[in-house]
């Protein structure tokens, strides 16, 4: 008898693999909330959200160990070929990206505590909302790119943080206005500065959890090359 293409005779291993891929999504599901408690904390100035994001992160680090530990137990004991290494290998790519995020949303939470009374105008404030709305989108569109193994969908991945450098810039430019217009200004917008650089690196993260999916997919790098290419056709 013939063993289709994704089947594994042993069937524990294909829950094995099952299980890795339920533990991304759910690490991904993670780094998402703690994303968005943190850009609350910081608009709101909520406190107890940003001690509370600061201490959840524990649970994603949590997380990346038993993601690390289970993918090196089964390159072990199943010695994977092909298609279910890249699988496994990638995996522990991802979740490091993903612990990163969440060490963007605790320092950006850190940061958070430390400002208090900060007025600025409605501009900046709706910059940082669409600017979490980006990044969450394409942290999203990441992970699902990696689930489902879509070469195509990471490649717009990575064509929409183009706009999410481009507004870190905005943001970066009007706080500098602020400080300039009023130095009393300087020690919160600071943190603000480091908060909105912290946002545009949960972009960069993505992105690279976007080229772990096109690996995953054609087994090949996503090179500047291709990427320049894909730039350019995609770009309205």
């Amino acid at each position: 008898m013939t063993t289709a293409k994704n089947e594994h005779i042993v069937s524990s291993y294909e829950e094995e693999l099952t299980l890795l891929a339920q533990m991304i999504s759910e690490m991904g599901g993670m780094v998402e909330a703690a994303v968005t408690d943190a850009t609350q904390a910081l608009l709101k100035l909520d406190h107890p959200l940003a001690q509370a994001t600061i201490a959840r992160d524990k649970m994603i680090d949590e997380m990346q160990r038993r993601i690390d530990e289970k993918a090196v137990s089964m390159i072990a004991r199943r010695q994977p070929m092909a298609a279910d290494l890249r699988m496994i290998i990638t995996s522990i790519h991802v979740a490091n990206d993903l612990e990163r995020v969440g060490d963007m949303a605790k320092q950006v939470s850190r940061r958070s505590l430390q400002i208090e009374g900060l007025s600025l105008a409605p501009k900046f404030y709706n910059g940082v909302k669409h600017m979490t709305t980006l990044i969450l989108h394409q942290l999203q569109a990441a992970l699902d790119a990696y689930a489902e193994r879509n070469s195509a969908a990471a490649v717009a991945v990575c064509n929409s943080d183009d706009e999410i450098d481009a507004l870190h810039t905005s943001l970066f430019r009007e706080l500098l206005t602020y400080m300039m217009e009023d130095p009393r200004n300087i020690t919160q917008c600071t943190h603000l500065l480091f908060c909105a650089k912290s946002l545009e690196r949960v972009g960069d993260h993505a992105t690279n959890i976007a080229e772990a999916a096109y690996y995953l997919d054609t087994g090949k790098h996503l090179s500047s090359a291709v990427e320049d290419l894909h730039r350019t056709q995609v770009k309205v």
